[in-house]
């Protein structure tokens, strides 16, 4: 019997393996255990590497040899000829072989395919001894094949401690020791580091283009390569002269998958770059289909481009799988997307598109329709999820000058562009949708969508352009007789002034249009202003009939909405039982919901109830809940609200010095003045420390970023003292002289009209000072006024 080669043509590995430690450890667990393993990535994603360091790890187990046979440039029909020279053998490989212990590594199967298949097939089935790792864009498709999808190198900013380069991601790592070895001296610094991890997260974790790009910091800097990465292709062209001709450029590495597609996979893959994210299947066969790709045929393309490596399926979005390209491979599709002349329609149908979901969202909630909560929910998480395609699809309109579709698409999911924190940036793009002389935009639908850029200007707190916006939509809407526009905004203005006859007007206009949703939504801002001006009674009649139409609709956000006021309200009544029965039960309708603000309220108010009743153990639990979600969610507002909480609570846990830190930070990010809640922790800091060492942790706490102030609260870390103290603002030096006043007479407890009346000006400037007092002192009611008054004297 013909022996075969020994011991293998396993080659010397050319400069340092790097990473991948955690992957190689389960792949050789996994070839323990299954006689076929395919690699499977896209071009340039290190498949051949890691094969090679991975068959040496096995080699010694191999008594037969290790054999690796390339396949890129093989022509069809020649491969059991080629496996066959690889291993020095002329006759027939399955008998010659026989039940040696041999590792065969395929590479590159995928010019010949269907003849691995079949070649493995033979091999596994007559030689029991042998074992196949192979490398392609795609499985082979054989029965017992392992399929192990290679990761992009890990980029994060999080370092892991336990490897080279003071414990950098492997995709760091991996530049740092080829930018080395192509400019000996080359160091990370913390002016490179960051510039580092930029570039590779831009090159999406790829080792090909990383090690690319890190052979150019022999001409180049790393801050000059992230500035030319827009023209990555043209850039990353310098690779060695003798590495495989498709692995010289980073155009190569793509231009080689693309040539081995189908035309369908092509036209596929290049319309798919109209999406600047991610898509869903319904997405692509709006999208996608069209000549030369029936709707019917987009999923089973799909498909291929997903096996072929092209396509990432990137998990779930609100039920449904999502797709993206690479960065490096979008680029080159949308080369072949601007080739094609396709692009204009594409563009057109995304936009299109995305209309149409908004449409369906707008249909859910239409009077009359009872859709149920699932349903809703779905399109909230779908929508959240499509950020960049909404975005994207508006700066189109833009750039073509045809804002039509696009402001109908942002005006039909006007509640989740204002709403639960949920915000997609949209301000900028809509103002200058409305800007672009359009005259085909209907006065209604500019109406609508003016109204909705004030209810932005609104949440963002810029009353002046909100008052402007809205006022100007309400003229086009009653204009256009565009009934639902002018409720919307009549609701909107109540919102921004809060004058009773305004909250009435909204009311009534919300219930002549039929709408549930709108008349919820009049009764929340009729309930807000109550709770805040302290006519608690009619907050909780308002918070309840908020909960009852939400509950009427199955809407969970209006319910929680309503389980968050009345469990405010219970808590300014002193019914802390009430208070957290509420609280408990908002928290429980957005189990499935990314609601971040609304959930954090709950976990906040039960947090404040806890402490409230001595509970300093529940209360530290829920405080932390809430502040490390608004940290993670870049709630900048609510960790300045959330560390006010932690103030108080360290206060009543005895920790004055962290009391004040905290509550100097909260008053900073909050980018407000210190009030009454201000100084219920600061005067017992006086009285415990004094009022010297207050005033230089006050001028510390203010110099703390928000990280460092979470990390104040939930670890102990303490700041570095500052060059000189700052006596922080006493909130009783902060009204004015006629605040003052006016507060005077409160604790009389004279009436607004009393008071008017008292000093010859009008109850309504009288409410608006009430007003103003209530937001400096940090109070809810007049009563609290009265309080602080007489205490202060």
């Amino acid at each position: 019997m013909q022996r075969l080669a020994h011991p293998g043509n396993l080659p010397a590995e050319p400069n340092p393996f790097v990473g991948r430690e955690a992957d190689l450890d389960e792949l050789g667990h996994l070839m323990r255990v299954s006689r076929l393993v395919t690699l499977c990535g896209a071009g340039g994603i290190g498949k051949t590497r890691l094969a090679l360091r991975l068959a040496s790890r096995l080699a010694a187990a191999q008594a037969g040899g290790v054999y690796v046979s390339e396949l890129a440039d093989l022509e069809k029909g020649r491969l059991a000829g080629h496996v066959a020279a690889t291993l020095g053998i002329s006759g027939d490989l399955a008998e010659t072989i026989g039940d040696r212990h041999v590792l065969l590594l395929l590479d590159n199967c995928e010019p010949v395919i269907g003849e691995c298949a079949e070649l493995c097939r033979d091999l596994l089935r007559a030689c029991p001894g042998v074992t196949v790792l192979a490398t392609s864009r795609e499985p082979l498709r054989v029965p017992g094949e392992t399929v192990w999808r290679v990761p992009p190198l890990s980029v994060g900013e999080h370092r892991t401690p336990g490897h080279g380069q003071g414990g950098e991601s492997e995709a760091v790592r991996l530049f740092v020791a080829r930018a080395t070895a192509a400019r000996p001296g080359f160091e990370l610094t913390g002016r490179t580091r960051p510039q580092v991890v930029e570039l590779c997260r831009a090159l999406d974790g790829l080792p090909l283009a990383i090690e690319l790009a890190a052979a150019m910091v022999r001409v180049l800097s790393v801050g000059q390569l992230v500035e030319r990465l827009d023209d990555r292709f043209r850039l990353l062209a310098g690779g060695a002269r003798t590495a495989p001709a498709r692995h010289r450029t980073l155009r190569a590495a793509v231009d080689w998958s693309y040539r081995l597609l189908t035309p369908q996979e092509r036209l596929l893959l290049r319309r798919t770059a109209a999406f600047r994210s991610s898509w869903t299947l319904d997405l692509a066969e709006w999208v996608c289909s069209g000549p030369g790709l029936a709707e019917e045929e987009v999923l089973p393309r799909l498909c291929d481009l997903v096996d072929k490596s092209l396509v990432v399926l990137d998990g779930e979005v609100a039920g449904h799988a999502r797709y993206r390209l690479l960065e490096t491979v979008r680029e080159y599709a949308l080369e072949q997307l601007a080739e094609s002349g396709e692009e204009a329609e594409l563009r057109r149908r995304h936009l299109t598109a995305l209309a149409r979901l908004a449409t369906r969202f707008k249909e859910s909630l239409a009077p009359g329709v009872r859709t149920s909560w699932p349903v809703v929910e779905r399109y909230v998480n779908l929508f959240d999820g499509l950020k960049a395609e909404v975005n994207s699809a508006c700066d189109w309109s833009i750039a073509i000058g045809m804002p039509e579709t696009a402001l109908t698409l942002l005006t039909d999911i006007r509640f989740l562009l204002i709403g639960s924190g949920r915000k997609l940036d949209s301000t900028e793009r809509l103002d200058r949708l409305l800007a672009l002389d359009a005259p085909q935009v209907p006065p209604g639908l500019r109406g609508r969508a003016t109204v909705v850029r004030g209810e932005l200007a609104l949440a963002a707190g810029d009353f002046e352009p909100a008052m402007r916006h809205i006022r100007a939509g309400l003229e086009l809407c009653a204009a256009a007789k565009d009934v639902y526009g002018e409720a919307v905004g009549t609701i909107a203005l109540a919102q921004l002034t809060g004058e009773q006859a305004a909250l009435d007007r909204a009311l009534d206009t919300a219930r002549q249009s039929g709408d549930l949703v709108l008349e919820s939504l009049a009764q929340a801002t009729r309930a807000r202003y109550g709770l805040h001006q302290g006519r608690l009674h009619e907050a909780r009649r308002a918070y309840q009939e908020v909960l009852t139409i939400s509950q009427e609709l199955d809407n969970h956000y209006g319910q929680t909405f309503g389980h968050i006021g009345l469990a405010q309200v219970a808590r300014r009544t002193g019914d802390p039982a009430g208070a957290k029965r509420h609280y408990a039960s908002g928290l429980r309708l957005l189990r499935h919901v990314d609601a971040r603000q609304q959930i954090v309220s709950c976990l906040a108010g039960l947090g404040r109830v806890a402490l409230d009743e001595g509970d300093l153990a529940e209360a530290r639990a829920r405080l932390t809940e809430a502040l490390v979600l608004s940290r993670d969610a870049g709630l900048r507002a609510g960790v300045a609200r959330r560390l006010e909480a932690w103030a108080a609570l360290v206060t009543a846990e005895g920790d004055h010095r962290r009391a004040v830190l905290l509550v100097a930070a909260a008053v900073t990010l909050g980018g407000r003045q210190p009030d009454a809640r201000t100084e219920d922790v600061l005067r017992p800091a006086r009285e415990s420390l004094g009022e010297a060492v207050v005033g230089v942790l006050w001028a510390e706490g203010m110099r703390l970023t928000a990280d460092q102030a979470v990390a104040c609260a939930l670890e102990g870390h303490l700041p570095e003292p500052p060059a000189a103290p700052v006596v922080p603002a006493r909130q009783d030096s902060r009204l004015t002289p006629r605040e003052q006043e006016i507060a005077e007479l409160v604790a009389r407890g004279l009436s607004n009209r009393g008071i008017a009346a008292e000093l010859v000006i009008s109850p309504a400037t009288v409410a608006r000072h009430v007003a103003n007092i209530l937001a400096k002192l940090g109070f809810a009611t007049r009563t609290q006024i009265a309080a602080w008054v007489i205490g202060s004297r």
